[in-house]
Protein backbone atom coordinates (compact mmCIF):
# COMPACT_ATOMS: atom_id res chain seq x y z
CA UNK A 1 0.00 0.00 0.00
CA UNK A 2 1.04 3.78 -0.61
CA UNK A 3 0.40 5.96 1.98
CA UNK A 4 -1.03 9.52 1.70
CA UNK A 5 0.91 12.49 0.23
CA UNK A 6 2.36 14.34 3.45
CA UNK A 7 2.32 17.78 1.66
CA UNK A 8 -0.86 17.96 0.10
CA UNK A 9 -2.73 15.53 2.72
CA UNK A 10 -4.18 13.75 -0.51
CA UNK A 11 -3.42 10.22 -1.84
CA UNK A 12 -1.66 10.07 -5.58
CA UNK A 13 -4.82 9.08 -6.98
CA UNK A 14 -5.49 8.66 -11.00
CA UNK A 15 -9.31 7.76 -10.27
CA UNK A 16 -12.33 10.67 -9.10
CA UNK A 17 -13.69 9.86 -6.17
CA UNK A 18 -17.32 9.95 -5.85
CA UNK A 19 -19.74 8.94 -2.83
CA UNK A 20 -22.98 7.07 -3.55
CA UNK A 21 -25.71 8.27 -1.96
CA UNK A 22 -28.51 11.01 -1.44
CA UNK A 23 -28.20 12.51 1.87
CA UNK A 24 -26.13 15.60 2.04
CA UNK A 25 -25.23 15.48 5.21
CA UNK A 26 -23.00 12.35 4.42
CA UNK A 27 -21.53 14.26 1.51
CA UNK A 28 -20.21 16.87 4.52
CA UNK A 29 -19.14 13.95 6.58
CA UNK A 30 -17.37 12.08 3.52
CA UNK A 31 -15.56 15.82 2.83
CA UNK A 32 -14.55 16.60 6.33
CA UNK A 33 -12.96 11.97 6.59
CA UNK A 34 -11.25 12.40 3.00
CA UNK A 35 -10.33 16.22 2.84
CA UNK A 36 -11.64 15.78 -0.44
CA UNK A 37 -14.51 14.52 -2.82
CA UNK A 38 -14.97 14.97 -6.69
CA UNK A 39 -18.61 13.86 -7.04
CA UNK A 40 -21.31 12.07 -5.96
CA UNK A 41 -24.17 9.86 -8.08
CA UNK A 42 -27.79 9.93 -6.98
CA UNK A 43 -30.96 7.49 -8.22
CA UNK A 44 -34.43 7.09 -7.10
CA UNK A 45 -33.60 4.65 -4.43
CA UNK A 46 -30.99 6.54 -2.29
CA UNK A 47 -33.31 9.72 -2.38
CA UNK A 48 -36.07 7.20 -1.01
CA UNK A 49 -33.74 6.21 1.95
CA UNK A 50 -33.17 10.33 2.57
CA UNK A 51 -33.88 10.42 6.34
CA UNK A 52 -36.26 13.21 5.55
CA UNK A 53 -37.68 10.93 3.09
CA UNK A 54 -38.17 7.96 5.31
CA UNK A 55 -39.27 10.12 8.19
CA UNK A 56 -42.11 11.52 6.55
CA UNK A 57 -43.08 7.77 4.78
CA UNK A 58 -42.55 6.38 8.74
CA UNK A 59 -45.09 9.61 9.70
CA UNK A 60 -48.18 7.84 6.99
CA UNK A 61 -47.23 10.82 4.54
CA UNK A 62 -46.40 10.52 1.50
CA UNK A 63 -45.57 13.11 -1.89
CA UNK A 64 -47.38 14.40 -4.89
CA UNK A 65 -45.77 13.71 -7.96
CA UNK A 66 -44.45 17.40 -8.14
CA UNK A 67 -43.34 17.71 -4.31
CA UNK A 68 -41.00 14.50 -5.01
CA UNK A 69 -39.34 16.22 -8.24
CA UNK A 70 -39.01 19.56 -5.99
CA UNK A 71 -37.51 17.20 -3.23
CA UNK A 72 -34.94 15.69 -5.56
CA UNK A 73 -34.55 18.72 -7.04
CA UNK A 74 -33.23 20.47 -3.27
CA UNK A 75 -31.33 17.52 -2.53
CA UNK A 76 -29.21 17.86 -5.43
CA UNK A 77 -28.96 21.53 -5.55
CA UNK A 78 -27.14 20.98 -1.73
CA UNK A 79 -25.07 18.32 -2.48
CA UNK A 80 -23.78 20.11 -5.73
CA UNK A 81 -23.15 23.44 -3.73
CA UNK A 82 -20.88 21.06 -1.43
CA UNK A 83 -18.79 20.23 -4.36
CA UNK A 84 -18.82 22.61 -6.80
CA UNK A 85 -16.37 21.97 -8.78
CA UNK A 86 -16.98 18.14 -9.16
CA UNK A 87 -20.07 16.31 -10.79
CA UNK A 88 -23.27 14.90 -9.33
CA UNK A 89 -25.27 12.51 -11.42
CA UNK A 90 -29.09 12.98 -11.43
CA UNK A 91 -31.75 10.07 -12.51
CA UNK A 92 -34.47 10.16 -14.86
CA UNK A 93 -37.37 8.65 -14.42
CA UNK A 94 -38.01 5.51 -16.44
CA UNK A 95 -39.65 2.27 -16.00
CA UNK A 96 -40.41 0.03 -19.36
CA UNK A 97 -42.24 1.89 -20.76
CA UNK A 98 -40.89 5.51 -20.65
CA UNK A 99 -40.05 6.78 -24.03
CA UNK A 100 -37.12 8.35 -24.93
CA UNK A 101 -39.00 11.47 -25.29
CA UNK A 102 -40.38 11.44 -21.67
CA UNK A 103 -36.72 11.16 -20.71
CA UNK A 104 -35.04 13.51 -22.50
CA UNK A 105 -37.08 15.99 -21.23
CA UNK A 106 -36.82 14.92 -17.83
CA UNK A 107 -32.93 14.96 -18.42
CA UNK A 108 -33.01 18.69 -19.90
CA UNK A 109 -35.27 19.66 -16.71
CA UNK A 110 -32.78 17.94 -14.28
CA UNK A 111 -29.60 19.61 -16.39
CA UNK A 112 -31.33 22.68 -15.97
CA UNK A 113 -31.26 22.29 -12.01
CA UNK A 114 -27.30 22.64 -11.20
CA UNK A 115 -24.21 23.41 -13.39
CA UNK A 116 -22.46 20.30 -12.54
CA UNK A 117 -25.09 17.79 -13.18
CA UNK A 118 -24.50 14.61 -15.43
CA UNK A 119 -27.84 13.15 -16.40
CA UNK A 120 -28.59 9.67 -15.54
CA UNK A 121 -29.67 7.48 -18.04
CA UNK A 122 -30.54 3.40 -18.02
CA UNK A 123 -28.79 1.79 -20.83
CA UNK A 124 -32.41 0.32 -22.46
CA UNK A 125 -33.34 1.58 -26.10
CA UNK A 126 -34.91 4.62 -25.23
CA UNK A 127 -31.83 4.98 -22.60
CA UNK A 128 -29.95 5.34 -25.26
CA UNK A 129 -31.59 7.29 -27.92
CA UNK A 130 -32.44 9.86 -25.31
CA UNK A 131 -28.41 10.02 -24.27
CA UNK A 132 -28.00 10.12 -27.97
CA UNK A 133 -29.65 13.25 -28.51
CA UNK A 134 -28.61 14.85 -25.42
CA UNK A 135 -24.86 15.05 -25.95
CA UNK A 136 -25.83 16.75 -29.31
CA UNK A 137 -27.40 18.66 -26.79
CA UNK A 138 -24.66 19.45 -24.82
CA UNK A 139 -25.97 17.42 -21.60
CA UNK A 140 -23.63 15.36 -19.59
CA UNK A 141 -24.58 11.98 -19.43
CA UNK A 142 -23.68 8.97 -17.24
CA UNK A 143 -25.35 5.82 -18.56
CA UNK A 144 -26.63 3.46 -15.69
CA UNK A 145 -27.31 -0.44 -14.95
CA UNK A 146 -24.19 -1.58 -17.16
CA UNK A 147 -23.80 -5.19 -17.03
CA UNK A 148 -21.79 -6.41 -19.92
CA UNK A 149 -19.24 -5.51 -22.82
CA UNK A 150 -21.97 -5.31 -25.46
CA UNK A 151 -24.20 -2.43 -23.22
CA UNK A 152 -20.63 -0.63 -22.91
CA UNK A 153 -19.91 -0.66 -26.64
CA UNK A 154 -23.31 0.98 -27.19
CA UNK A 155 -22.69 3.49 -24.80
CA UNK A 156 -19.44 4.99 -26.62
CA UNK A 157 -21.29 4.60 -29.86
CA UNK A 158 -24.54 6.50 -29.23
CA UNK A 159 -22.35 9.32 -27.47
CA UNK A 160 -19.39 8.99 -29.96
CA UNK A 161 -19.56 12.86 -31.23
CA UNK A 162 -16.30 13.84 -33.27
CA UNK A 163 -17.24 17.63 -32.74
CA UNK A 164 -18.27 17.83 -28.96
CA UNK A 165 -15.55 18.12 -26.06
CA UNK A 166 -14.70 14.95 -24.72
CA UNK A 167 -14.09 17.36 -21.15
CA UNK A 168 -15.72 19.74 -19.01
CA UNK A 169 -16.00 19.95 -15.85
CA UNK A 170 -12.69 19.65 -13.93
CA UNK A 171 -11.33 16.90 -15.96
CA UNK A 172 -14.05 14.69 -15.93
CA UNK A 173 -15.21 13.65 -19.01
CA UNK A 174 -19.37 14.82 -20.48
CA UNK A 175 -19.69 11.04 -20.61
CA UNK A 176 -19.76 8.06 -17.69
CA UNK A 177 -20.83 4.54 -17.74
CA UNK A 178 -21.09 2.96 -14.78
CA UNK A 179 -21.07 -1.20 -14.72
CA UNK A 180 -22.35 -2.32 -11.42
CA UNK A 181 -20.02 -4.84 -9.49
CA UNK A 182 -22.40 -5.93 -6.50
CA UNK A 183 -25.12 -6.66 -8.61
CA UNK A 184 -23.16 -9.20 -11.08
CA UNK A 185 -21.43 -10.48 -8.08
CA UNK A 186 -25.03 -11.27 -6.53
CA UNK A 187 -25.29 -13.61 -9.59
CA UNK A 188 -22.07 -15.26 -8.96
CA UNK A 189 -20.47 -13.48 -11.81
CA UNK A 190 -17.47 -11.76 -11.30
CA UNK A 191 -18.44 -7.86 -11.51
CA UNK A 192 -14.53 -6.93 -11.38
CA UNK A 193 -13.68 -8.27 -14.32
CA UNK A 194 -16.72 -5.93 -16.21
CA UNK A 195 -14.96 -3.30 -15.21
CA UNK A 196 -11.59 -4.75 -16.43
CA UNK A 197 -12.83 -5.51 -19.69
CA UNK A 198 -14.35 -2.31 -20.62
CA UNK A 199 -10.87 -0.58 -19.25
CA UNK A 200 -9.37 -2.45 -22.02
CA UNK A 201 -12.07 -1.96 -24.81
CA UNK A 202 -11.88 1.48 -24.23
CA UNK A 203 -8.41 1.76 -24.21
CA UNK A 204 -7.28 2.16 -28.03
CA UNK A 205 -9.95 4.98 -28.75
CA UNK A 206 -10.88 8.04 -27.72
CA UNK A 207 -11.56 8.01 -24.48
CA UNK A 208 -14.74 10.11 -24.52
CA UNK A 209 -16.33 7.51 -22.02
CA UNK A 210 -15.25 7.24 -18.38
CA UNK A 211 -15.89 4.20 -16.72
CA UNK A 212 -17.49 4.93 -13.28
CA UNK A 213 -17.05 1.59 -10.57
CA UNK A 214 -20.32 1.72 -8.94
CA UNK A 215 -22.26 -0.72 -6.82
CA UNK A 216 -19.46 -0.88 -4.68
CA UNK A 217 -20.04 -3.41 -1.94
CA UNK A 218 -17.00 -3.73 0.15
CA UNK A 219 -13.50 -2.02 0.23
CA UNK A 220 -11.71 -4.66 -1.72
CA UNK A 221 -14.37 -3.73 -4.61
CA UNK A 222 -13.18 -0.03 -4.00
CA UNK A 223 -9.11 -1.46 -3.94
CA UNK A 224 -9.37 -3.15 -6.84
CA UNK A 225 -11.13 -0.34 -8.66
CA UNK A 226 -8.35 1.32 -7.90
CA UNK A 227 -5.68 -0.92 -9.02
CA UNK A 228 -7.39 -1.06 -12.26
CA UNK A 229 -7.21 2.48 -13.10
CA UNK A 230 -10.93 3.03 -13.54
CA UNK A 231 -11.68 6.97 -14.39
CA UNK A 232 -13.89 7.02 -11.59
CA UNK A 233 -14.95 4.88 -8.34
CA UNK A 234 -18.75 5.58 -6.51
CA UNK A 235 -19.10 4.45 -3.74
CA UNK A 236 -21.20 4.28 -0.41
CA UNK A 237 -20.64 6.10 2.98
CA UNK A 238 -19.38 3.15 5.00
CA UNK A 239 -16.72 2.17 2.16
CA UNK A 240 -15.28 5.40 1.77
CA UNK A 241 -15.11 6.05 5.80
CA UNK A 242 -13.72 2.59 6.16
CA UNK A 243 -11.02 3.62 3.35
CA UNK A 244 -10.53 7.19 5.09
CA UNK A 245 -9.94 5.62 8.82
CA UNK A 246 -7.45 3.18 7.02
CA UNK A 247 -5.19 6.09 5.95
CA UNK A 248 -6.69 6.66 2.36
CA UNK A 249 -4.07 4.15 1.35
CA UNK A 250 -3.71 3.06 -2.05
CA UNK A 251 -3.37 -0.54 -3.33
CA UNK A 252 0.41 -1.28 -4.99
CA UNK A 253 0.98 -3.40 -7.77
CA UNK A 254 1.22 -6.52 -5.58
CA UNK A 255 -2.48 -6.08 -4.40
CA UNK A 256 -4.36 -9.50 -5.24
CA UNK A 257 -8.12 -9.06 -5.90
CA UNK A 258 -9.57 -12.62 -4.32
CA UNK A 259 -12.65 -13.07 -6.49
CA UNK A 260 -13.14 -16.22 -5.16
CA UNK A 261 -15.89 -18.43 -6.54
CA UNK A 262 -17.41 -15.91 -8.56
CA UNK A 263 -17.27 -17.04 -12.07
CA UNK A 264 -14.53 -15.11 -14.50
CA UNK A 265 -16.33 -13.02 -17.43
CA UNK A 266 -14.47 -13.40 -20.61
CA UNK A 267 -13.17 -10.65 -22.70
CA UNK A 268 -15.10 -9.54 -26.20
CA UNK A 269 -13.40 -8.23 -29.00
CA UNK A 270 -15.94 -5.63 -30.27
CA UNK A 271 -15.84 -2.87 -33.01
CA UNK A 272 -16.50 0.39 -31.28
CA UNK A 273 -17.16 2.13 -34.81
CA UNK A 274 -20.59 -0.01 -35.50
CA UNK A 275 -23.64 1.92 -34.91
CA UNK A 276 -24.92 1.28 -31.59
CA UNK A 277 -28.04 -0.58 -32.47
CA UNK A 278 -25.60 -3.47 -33.85
CA UNK A 279 -25.10 -4.38 -30.39
CA UNK A 280 -27.40 -6.65 -27.97
CA UNK A 281 -27.73 -4.03 -25.34
CA UNK A 282 -30.86 -6.72 -23.51
CA UNK A 283 -29.60 -7.84 -20.11
CA UNK A 284 -32.19 -8.94 -17.16
CA UNK A 285 -29.95 -7.03 -14.34
CA UNK A 286 -30.96 -4.02 -16.44
CA UNK A 287 -34.67 -4.78 -16.82
CA UNK A 288 -34.73 -5.56 -13.00
CA UNK A 289 -32.54 -2.63 -11.89
CA UNK A 290 -35.04 -0.24 -13.71
CA UNK A 291 -38.20 -1.81 -12.07
CA UNK A 292 -36.34 -1.31 -8.73
CA UNK A 293 -35.38 2.45 -9.06
CA UNK A 294 -39.22 2.86 -10.48
CA UNK A 295 -40.49 0.81 -7.77
CA UNK A 296 -38.86 2.76 -4.66
CA UNK A 297 -39.55 6.13 -6.76
CA UNK A 298 -43.36 5.45 -7.04
CA UNK A 299 -43.41 4.16 -3.16
CA UNK A 300 -42.78 7.78 -2.31
CA UNK A 301 -45.99 9.20 -3.92
CA UNK A 302 -49.66 8.98 -3.40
Amino acid sequence: MYPVDSKTKSPPLKSKIFLDGGDPNETREIINLLGFLDGQTTNPTLISKNPKAREKLEKGGKFTAKEIFEFYKKIVQEISQLIPHGSVSVEVYADKNTTSQQMLQSGKEMFSWIPNAHIKFPINTAGLNAAEQAVKEGIRVNMTLCFNQQQAAAVYAATHQPNTPKDSLSGLKNVFVSPFIGRLDDKEENGMGLIKNIIQMYKRNDHHVAVLAASIRNLDHFLYSLTLGSDIITAPYLVLKEWAEGGLQIPGVDFVYKRGNLKNISYQKLNLNNDWHDFNISHELTDAGIEKFANDWNALIK
